[in-house]
């Protein structure tokens, strides 16, 4: 249960700096405008409010840290460790959501960010921002289950 609850925190704070990043970056409109990224997380959802894009993103990044703390966590010894998994966590996560699921749910083919040219920016972005995510994840959650353990033995 500790390696769920270490997970979820550091995925929270991982996916705080991964949206203000999308808060900052844009993404193409088909009516040739800019939208901020996190309102383009909120369209998967029905909306295209910054802050259900903000509620959703951060529910995503809970449950996607619990998942690498539950698959992962017994692997991470180390804050090196924890940065090596995150990141191969954030790529995994970037293939999944950034290229396959995301673009599904908004009605595009799986892998439309690489494929159309005005998308590529998007994708390269969003690669960017997963590995942030993933490199805090790992690391806070190295920190995190450090501390638990320690508490847990004392």
């Amino acid at each position: 249960m500790r390696r769920i609850i270490s997970g979820t925190v550091a995925g929270i704070l991982g996916g705080i700096l991964f949206g203000i990043m999308m808060q900052i970056m844009t993404a193409p409109t088909p009516e040739g405008m800019r939208m901020p990224m996190i309102a383009m997380v909120a369209m998967v959802v029905g909306s295209t409010s910054i802050a259900v894009g903000w509620a959703y993103h951060l529910f995503n990044s809970a449950v996607i840290g619990a998942l690498f703390g539950l698959l992962l966590g017994g692997r991470v010894i180390s804050v090196g460790g924890g940065l090596g998994w995150g990141a191969v966590w954030g790529i995994v996560w970037w293939v999944l959501g950034g290229l396959i699921l995301m673009p599904v749910f908004l009605g595009m083919p799986a892998f439309a960010p690489l494929a159309m040219a005005p998308m590529r920016m998007v994708a390269m972005g969003s690669l960017v921002g997963h590995l942030v995510y993933g490199l805090v994840l790992g690391a806070a959650y190295s920190k995190l289950s450090t501390r638990a353990a320690a508490s847990a033995a004392t």
